[in-house]
């Protein structure tokens, strides 16, 4: 049976190895994921969720049957589904703002549940290895402790995270499982990893970057891919981390340098490179108006005019 969160009777762990040595059934569960290969996700199907973003819809969404995200190292990636209706959110959570990043996740969920009577709601957690820092320690017991404060009975289906996402390659801890998807029509969590992350990657990464905080960026509704509007000022200092080799990017721009994916760099480089063409974000966001993307037949996103 899956864990029921909630704030009566459970009180929350010291330490994460204290939290599955109460709940033998979560490590069965989180080492059946793990064990699990990775699926490549069709980007024609996909909405990609990066870090400090959600995104929620339903079954009888057209434009999105897989909702992913992935390159998570300290970060915890979340799933909320609700069983009766399919309404489905997934996050991508760094620590930043935990406690009011779960109510928003729950909220997109229960929102788009209104008019459904049966069904539960049901958590899956995955993210995090056994860092040096305690970082993804100190962000796997922040997520429990938030998702059990919330009013509503949620089950913890899956919890991968921290030690039990663990392994040790060449005497260095990284992560087993660094990205999942979640199928819109079926409910099915499972590891993957994807191609493209778009539509407008390095925008999305420059607000990121720049301090912005947990944002929805979809309108299920309408089938958009919404972007921003985001606030940044110029800063040409950052120029200097493009000339900077890629340990000294790695150990000052990373929580977890060891075990970064391997275009975690080039990623970085582009997204400072993308804010020095763009030193003012005013001009990428016409009228204060956020950037809107919709799915074309063939699959891709294009701008919507």
């Amino acid at each position: 049976m899956p864990l029921l969160i909630q704030n009566r009777g459970i009180e929350c762990p010291g330490s994460t190895s204290e939290f599955f040595d109460r709940y033998p059934r979560l490590q069965e569960n989180a080492r059946a994921f793990c064990s699990k290969p990775p699926v490549h996700v069709d980007p024609k199907c996909l909405l990609y969720i990066q870090q400090r973003e959600f995104a929620a819809t339903t079954p009888a969404d057209n434009s999105v049957s897989v909702i992913g995200s992935d390159d998570s190292t300290t970060c915890h990636i979340v799933v909320v589904r609700h069983t009766g209706s399919g309404a489905v959110c997934l996050a991508h959570c760094d620590g930043s703002s935990t406690w009011s990043e779960v109510p928003l996740i729950v909220k997109a969920v229960t929102s788009l549940s209104k008019l459904t009577k049966e069904g539960r709601l049901e958590l899956y957690l995955v993210g995090g290895f056994n860092d040096e820092s305690k970082t993804s320690h100190k962000l796997s017991l922040s997520l429990l402790a938030a998702f059990q404060k919330q009013k509503e009975d949620i089950h913890l289906e899956i919890c991968c995270i921290t030690e039990m996402n663990d392994v040790i390659a060449n005497g260095i801890h990284r992560p087993v499982v660094y990205g999942i998807g979640v199928n819109v029509k079926t409910g099915e969590v499972f590891p993957a990893s994807f191609p493209q992350k778009g539509p407008a990657e390095e925008l999305r990464s420059a607000r990121t970057f720049t301090g912005g905080q947990m944002a929805d960026i979809y309108d299920s509704s309408r089938g958009l891919v919404k972007i921003g509007p985001c606030k940044w000022s110029p800063n040409l200092d950052i120029a200097f981390w493009l000339s900077q080799n890629d340990d000294t990017i790695l150990k000052y721009l990373s929580t977890s340098p060891m075990a970064e994916p391997p275009h975690f760099v080039q990623h970085i480089k582009s997204t400072i490179q993308f804010l020095l063409e763009h030193p003012n974000s005013d001009s990428l966001f016409p009228g204060g108006q956020p950037q809107l993307y919709h799915r074309m037949e063939q699959g891709e996103w294009k701008r919507a005019s």
